[in-house]
């Protein structure tokens, strides 16, 4: 019995100029010499040392996280994306107002697949399936525009909302989601693009140009839409903002322009559903203030959380291989999955004992709901401001370092809100 497919991501070399054919197979063979293939895991360059010719074309190979556990590589059908990476980042775009002269910035462009975002997705760390559950959603859609069928019988408008506390990596899964599905959608769409709009930015401080300011701007989205091999990505940051000019206009605080901007971009977003390569992705820190009718248009709403203590060992985890990696924490030691940790009751051994002291400290940091953000700062902190520099820094005395830059945090944030004096870590 077959194992369900694996989706393989080739980063091409810059310089190759091997047709995607060739290096398919090329991938395949050496594939070939592995028996089984274990999801999430990426080669490069460096691990493929041996293989001269396949450097010369590869700088990595991920075997994308889709399946729980190790595949056999020959019960599996492999499917193979190729594609280089953009190094050039994002142009920023920006539109005149009433004072001649006057630039405001109103988006931030990517083309994708960019270097800027590659690896972004497999650092994201949920217990839910989130993200898996995104990108169902996304290949849906786009299949349902390929199969022509009627939005007058079934709904479906492209548009993503995650909404959540601040920190908790809802842009960065916005753009890592908008990069994954340019790879795998590239045999549809032989371009793509990411559209950051700054939504503060749209209402000017000229009130009577906001409006103008969403109709250029929409009119450029619509010119590069027009390109049916390009796919679009219109990432909406912060989409409260939205609400609170509607209010604020209704209240008479600001002036009626204001809602009629906010009105224009509902009936731009409205338009853009017809396009069949256009993505719509909006965040939202406050839940609560996001406006009804654009609600009612997001297809999905999920709610981004602070990590779990699962999710919060697991940031952790990847924090610390990646410093044993670089050569900053000496010698490696391997740190054990979480379900690995459980299945042994939890029990201290010489084997368990690093990762149990990481455990504790994820313990602590989720318990206080430390968002993502502020977690893949702490081990960056731990060796800036709590561990002795020294030429080599083992596992265990960085940990040690990582719970007083924990602790540290805590007492940081406390002070911040309470205004209190400083605890013994500020003195």
């Amino acid at each position: 019995m077959m194992s369900p497919p694996l989706h393989v991501e080739i980063v091409q070399q810059r310089h190759s100029n091997l047709k995607k054919n060739d290096l398919k197979e090329m991938v395949h063979t050496f594939l070939a010499n592995f028996t089984n293939l274990r999801p999430g895991t990426t080669l490069r360059s460096s691990n493929l040392e041996e293989e001269v010719k396949l450097v010369e074309h590869v700088e990595a190979i991920t075997f994308c996280a889709d399946h729980d556990l190790d595949v056999v590589t020959s019960e599996t059908d492999l499917i193979f994306h190729i594609y280089k990476l953009d190094s050039f980042g994002a142009e920023t775009d920006t539109l005149s107002e009433n004072s001649p002269g006057e630039e405001v910035a109103v988006a931030d462009v990517w083309t994708l697949p960019t270097e800027e975002f590659y690896g972004l997705w497999e650092s994201l760390i949920y217990d839910s399936k989130l993200k898996e559950n995104l990108l169902r959603f996304v290949e849906t859609s786009f299949q349902f525009s390929d199969r022509g069928v009627d939005h007058n019988i079934v709904g479906w408008n492209r548009v993503v909302l995650l909404h959540g506390p601040p920190g908790t990596g809802k842009t960065s899964l916005c753009r890592a989601l908008a990069q994954k599905v340019a790879v795998r959608l590239a045999h549809k769409f032989s371009r793509a693009r990411l559209l950051e709009i700054n939504a503060h930015g749209l209402f000017s401080k000229w009130f009577s140009e906001s409006g103008k300011l969403v109709a250029k701007l929409f009119e450029r989205i619509r010119e590069i839409i027009e390109d049916r091999r390009a796919l679009t990505c219109v990432l909406i940051d912060e989409v409260e903002s939205l609400a609170h000019a509607r209010r604020a206009a209704l209240a008479g605080l600001e002036p009626s322009d204001s809602i009629r901007a906010v009105n224009a971009i509902l009936t731009q977003l409205d338009r853009l559903k017809r396009h069949p390569n256009v993505l719509i992705l909006t965040t939202s820190n406050l839940t609560g203030a996001i406006d009804v009718a654009f609600v009612d248009r997001a297809d999905i709403k999920c709610l981004v959380g602070p990590p779990s203590q699962r999710a919060t060992y697991e940031i952790l985890r990847g924090c610390c291989e990646e410093l044993m990696t670089r050569g900053l924490i000496a010698p490696s030691e391997q740190l054990l999955p979480p379900q690995v940790l459980a299945d042994g009751g939890l029990t201290e051994t010489d084997g368990t004992s690093a990762s149990l002291q990481l455990h504790n400290i994820a313990h602590e940091a989720a318990a206080l709901s430390i968002s993502a953000r502020a977690l893949r700062r702490l081990p960056f902190l731990a060796l800036a401001l709590h561990v002795k520099p020294t030429y080599t820094m083992s596992l265990s005395k960085f940990l040690e370092g990582l719970r007083e830059a924990l602790a540290q945090h805590i007492c940081d944030m406390e002070n911040f809100h309470t205004q209190g004096e400083n605890c013994q870590h500020c003195q």
